[in-house]
């Protein structure tokens, strides 16, 4: 397979391309400033794994929950790439990809994404199938639908996954919270995800789909509360 990814949902972007069994990945954890390096490092890594744009079976990325820059970025580029020369275009769950390395581990992964103001973006995987949908969750409602668990590994960015277990740990006194990293290398699980979606039939995105946003923008909220003022 040739193919291109990228994970775009969080601050920290990662772009990989995947020439049959050589891959190239560049990783750029510089806040949020995606903008100024998304294409020159796509660009980058085709180079270095001698392809065309033209020459890609499917392309993919995280889809979200995540940073409504980040999202709005990737999805831009790929579907650019998809217009020009007809690339299908794979979307993954951010939470998805996340807890995928660890989902033959036999417990369940909660992968979480912190969305400010002790919320996360969470959804719980067991054996690779959601079990708790993707969501936007307070502390309690993570805490009662997870109160049978005697385990759980939680899964994501170091920052996030310290804030989840010291706060979900407060209220799930009762169940081991093991802290696992996002790998360093999230697009190995895209490429395995989207490849997986390829071989079962599953469509790609279409032309009306976009990212997946689990709550509204900042700029969306204020427009509301200035229009009920």
């Amino acid at each position: 397979m040739k193919a291109l990814a990228i994970d775009c949902a969080c601050s920290r972007l990662t772009v990989a391309a995947k020439n049959e069994d050589k891959t190239c990945t560049a990783i750029y954890d510089i806040g949020m400033r995606q903008s100024e390096i998304l294409v020159p490092s796509l660009d980058y890594v085709l180079e270095k794994c001698g392809l065309q744009k033209s020459e890609l079976d499917y392309t993919t990325l995280t889809i979200g929950p995540g940073s409504f820059t980040g999202l709005r970025l990737g999805i831009s580029a790929l579907k650019a790439i998809e217009c020009a020369f007809g690339t299908p275009v794979y979307g993954i769950s951010s939470l998805e990809t996340y807890a995928f390395p660890y989902t033959q581990f036999g417990l369940p992964v909660l992968a979480c994404i912190d969305a400010n103001k002790d919320r996360f973006f969470a959804g719980l995987y067991k054996d690779g199938q959601p079990v708790l949908a993707d969501g936007d969750y307070d502390i309690p409602t993570l805490a009662e639908n997870l109160k049978s668990e005697s385990k759980i590994i939680l899964a994501g960015f170091e920052k996030d996954t310290t804030k989840l277990k010291e706060l979900l740990g407060a209220a799930l006194p009762q169940t081991e919270l093991l802290k696992l990293p996002v790998t360093a290398v999230t697009t190995e699980s895209l490429f395995a995800l989207a490849e997986n979606k390829k071989t079962a039939g599953i469509s790609p995105l279409q032309d009306y789909d976009g990212p997946v946003y689990l709550r509204a923008s900042e700029a969306e909220v204020k427009l509301s509360t200035s229009s009920k003022a």
